[in-house]
């Protein structure tokens, strides 16, 4: 697990997080109050709730957690059946001692020197997306998708890039704004005292902060030194592979390079349930 881990407290505000999340590249972090464990906020929070401001509606409030003498089997077990990828770690008085996340679950697979082929066993099937794509659009389609990375093509269906959650909260803003709301109440035409049927007239101006995706093409934003592998890549290689290279996902490619389909570390976790790694 980690033990320095990088934490908030409430009350606090959206913008605070989303700094550390730039600074850091972490996908998220533990909410404290009194330094004890209330919540956890993530990037798709920011991204899913881009008008919330405050850290206590944005969070999921009272996590899952887990002890330090757990397994990692377990680990990974809690984490592909909640779909979630980090547990915060607390001692017997719930204090926060520790995070064990997937990237942890990932480095300790490197370690493992597993040979196995990832094949068809932990690769998912994937879609991908044109790198003319604005980028407001792309974080819709995440979220709608519920996919985390998309590989991006060029004209010609050749693999140019690959965007995740971690490259839109980079390039995430925040925008501030003033809405009007129109409260005016009308008459009808039956009510002789109404000048034009107008009764009342009340305009009320409120400000809005939210994030933003910047209206470019996701080529602008997406990531363009891909690391892919062959369908017959090892499962410690692949892991060493997004341990080395910062990230959640690789593409699998065939001989021609065509993209064929992607390797999701959430998936490869899986190799940790299988008793003969254990």
């Amino acid at each position: 697990m980690t033990t320095d881990v990088v934490t908030v407290e409430i009350p606090g505000n959206r913008d605070d997080v989303l700094k550390i999340l730039k600074r850091t590249g972490i996908s998220g972090v533990p909410v404290l109050k009194s330094e004890k464990l209330v919540g956890i906020i993530t990037r798709k929070d920011l991204l899913h709730k881009p008008e919330e401001n405050q850290l206590a509606l944005l969070m999921t409030p009272d996590p899952l957690t887990i002890r330090p003498d757990v397994s990692l089997s377990e680990a990974a077990r809690m984490m592909r059946q909640r779909h979630i990828r980090r547990l915060p770690v607390v001692d017997e008085t719930k204090k926060l001692v520790g995070l064990i996340s997937i990237a942890d679950l990932i480095l300790a697979i490197a370690r493992m020197k597993i040979e196995e082929e990832i094949d068809d066993v932990y690769t998912s099937p994937t879609f991908a997306l044109w790198e003319e794509t604005p980028l407001p659009l792309v974080g819709r389609i995440m979220e709608m998708s519920g996919y985390e990375a998309i590989p991006i093509l060029n004209r010609d269906s050749k693999l140019q890039g690959i965007i995740c959650e971690r490259d839109l909260i980079r390039c995430a803003m925040i925008e501030d704004s003033v809405e009007t709301s129109d409260l005016s109440t009308t008459g009808t035409d039956d009510d002789e005292w109404t000048w034009e049927s107008i009764r009342d007239v009340h305009h009320i101006s409120y400000g809005i902060s939210r994030v933003q995706l910047p209206n470019r093409p996701v080529k602008s934003a997406m990531i363009t030194n891909v690391v892919m592998v062959p369908p017959n890549a090892e499962v410690s290689e692949c892991a060493l592979k997004m341990k080395r290279a910062r990230v959640d996902q690789l593409p699998i490619v065939n001989g021609d390079n065509r993209l064929k389909s992607i390797l999701f570390d959430k998936e490869l976790i899986k190799v940790l349930l299988d008793e003969k790694y254990q």
